[in-house]
């Protein structure tokens, strides 16, 4: 009989001890749920940044691709995306850019310019971003158009902005305005991404007059984060140009010393120097270096030497 006590004594304390754990584990379920998913959204953004590297180490591996279509001119009628008819369009126009908002600090990923590979322009820059960063307003303005093109732009904002210009943002993961909305330079418009036609998240920036696509560099110093002047003049001869105003004398000294500007479009080869890499070289002319390769005849095992001459063209 004191045996069997003994043995109901054991098993009540069992009981209780298993019953506090429980009661334990309940209590921490919340706690515990919630470092879980700090954790997992920390894995999500280093596989994230792990991407971009991936993606910034291995993009000469990769052909160039198809920039977007326009959408502007394929796929869309006026009344959604292109309301401006050729003959409205002046041959020049002076346009204010002060109170301007970069739209991300990163830098020029792919360059505004034709694509002869597939035979159209690529017609923004593209911006460097991680998954999910801050898109903001370039202008003041008010929301055109949000919408999504699978094959091209993915999710996508369209501003028009009281200085005459319309801006565009393209591959966002989210959007975060609506058509109509009033909105102003610096305010968030998404969250950037690589929804549409894209390898890897980035911003495709587009600054647009009366559906005429400027080349954004020549309104924005995007190195600098600024904007090249007080104001633009469109022209319908030169819209496609970027612009590099400044000083000979206060360039810095590495730039002075480049023997290959991006600005310098009109050369047709190259004279390989010292420090030289096929990419670096390539990417000063705005070209991947498989394009280079493809030009010159190289294969992915051929290596440069000084004094090499390679085409641009």
């Amino acid at each position: 009989m004191v045996f069997l006590k003994k043995l109901a004594t054991i098993c009540l304390l069992s009981t209780l001890t298993l019953g506090g754990a429980m009661a334990q584990t309940v209590k921490s379920k919340s706690p515990h749920s919630a470092a879980h998913k700090q954790l997992l959204a920390n894995q999500a953004k280093t596989k994230d940044q792990i991407r971009l590297v991936e993606k910034n180490t291995f993009i000469d591996l990769i052909d160039d691709i198809e920039p977007e279509p326009d959408i502007y001119t394929e796929g869309w009628n006026s009344k959604s995306v292109n309301p401006f008819k050729e003959s409205d369009v002046p041959q020049s126009q002076v346009i204010d850019v002060t109170g301007y908002f970069m739209p991300v600090p990163g830098n020029v990923t792919s360059n505004y310019g034709y694509r002869a590979r597939f035979g159209r322009m690529h017609k923004g820059i593209d911006l460097q971003i991680k998954s999910n960063d801050t898109i903001y307003a370039a202008f003041d303005g008010k929301v055109r158009l949000t919408n999504y093109e699978a094959k091209g732009y993915g999710n996508y904002v369209i501003l028009r902005h009281p200085n005459g210009l319309e801006t565009v943002y393209g591959h966002l993961n989210k959007h975060l305005v609506k058509p109509d909305q009033v909105v102003k330079a610096g305010q968030p418009i998404g969250l950037g991404g690589s929804t549409g036609r894209s390898t890897g998240p980035h911003l495709h920036f587009e600054t647009r007059f009366m559906g005429y696509a400027i080349n954004p560099a020549a309104i924005f110093d995007f190195a600098n984060h600024t904007t090249h002047t007080d104001t633009y003049t469109f022209d319908k001869r030169t819209y496609t140009q970027a612009r590099n105003y400044a000083p000979a004398n206060t360039l810095a000294k590495a730039e002075k010393e480049n023997p290959y500007r991006a600005a310098d479009s009109e050369r047709e080869s190259y004279t390989v120097r010292k420090g030289d890499t096929l990419s670096s070289i390539a990417k000063s002319y705005g070209l991947s270096a498989t394009s280079l390769r493809k030009i010159n005849g190289m294969t992915n095992t051929d290596v440069i030497k000084v004094g090499q001459v390679l085409k641009l063209k």
